[in-house]
């Protein structure tokens, strides 16, 4: 058990250089991005500088109070290899075929089984435990359910209008793209999860703190390269960039506050489980 743990901290710091470079490269290296759409080369951009200044940094320092066996930093770390995932998942099926290919994938992959073995490995009587009971949990939980509905909301309205008038929504025609993949994993990974953390942080079950902080870490960072991409589109002349600027702003304070009132109203509880550096 011990490990695997060491083996997914091993993997979390590969994921933590091979960012920095796809992030470097992409800021740097002179036409990397291969798309054609003005829309999604500023989007990479702006991506790689919210990386860079604030994705990579949380990461760092959640991966090394985890590895110092802080509850809270074991949170944090799987929240943003939740982030990793959903980030690259664009980069890797969304983005048109250039030199990092390889990175993506490999930033992918290691994300996926470096969050597979932390949510096996989490010690959840102590996550049980750790929480006050005056958490306000339902608060969260709203916030949660409203964030699903309003993502699948969207996204469902759109696909009618597509069925019924056959108009494609506007990102894909933003993106020179055939399909939506943006829809795709907003209904695949996040709609359905935040229904269900919302369900379990009702209960108080100790999946339900785990998962909300995982998507809120992951939705507040995501959602501040929104805005600011959406700022760098502004600016870049591209008509309706700063439409939805209101509504990630709101999500993005939602994701916020919601994981850092969880993360507060946690109690010192020791983690019982090694730290790394006992490992082996």
């Amino acid at each position: 058990m011990e490990s695997t743990l060491k083996s997914s901290y091993i993997m979390t710091i590969i994921i933590v250089v091979l960012p920095l470079i796809a992030a470097v490269g992409g800021l740097f290296i002179d036409e990397l991005y291969k798309d054609t759409s003005s829309f999604a080369l500023h989007a990479w951009y702006a991506n790689d500088i919210i990386l860079l200044a604030v994705g990579l940094p949380l990461l760092i320092a959640a991966l090394l109070l985890s590895i110092r066996g802080s509850l809270r930093g074991q949170l944090v770390w799987l929240g943003m290899l939740n982030f990793t995932i959903y980030n690259y998942s664009y980069y890797l099926f969304g983005a048109a075929l250039n030199s990092f290919f390889l990175i993506y994938a490999a930033l992918f992959t290691l994300s996926m089984y470096s969050i597979v073995f932390g949510l096996v490995l989490i010690d959840y009587n102590n996550i049980e435990k750790s929480f006050k009971k005056k958490t306000p949990v339902k608060g969260i939980s709203i916030f949660m359910i409203l964030l699903a509905i309003t993502l699948g909301g969207a996204w469902i309205v759109q696909w009618i209008n597509f069925v019924t008038t056959g108009n494609p929504p506007q990102i894909m025609i933003n993106l020179n793209s055939s399909n939506n993949l943006v829809a795709t994993l907003d209904l695949t990974f996040v709609v359905p999860l935040c229904i269900v953390a919302a369900y379990f942080l009702w209960q108080r079950r100790p999946i339900g703190y785990v998962l909300t902080v995982m998507l809120n870490v992951k939705g507040f960072v995501y959602n501040l390269i929104l805005i600011y991409g959406s700022i760098v589109q502004e600016q870049a002349g591209i008509k309706g960039a700063m439409d939805l600027v209101p509504l990630w702003v709101i999500l993005c304070i939602g994701c916020l506050s919601s994981f850092v009132i969880l993360l507060i109203n946690m109690k010192p509880i020791e983690n019982k489980r090694k730290t790394l550096e006992k490992v082996g």
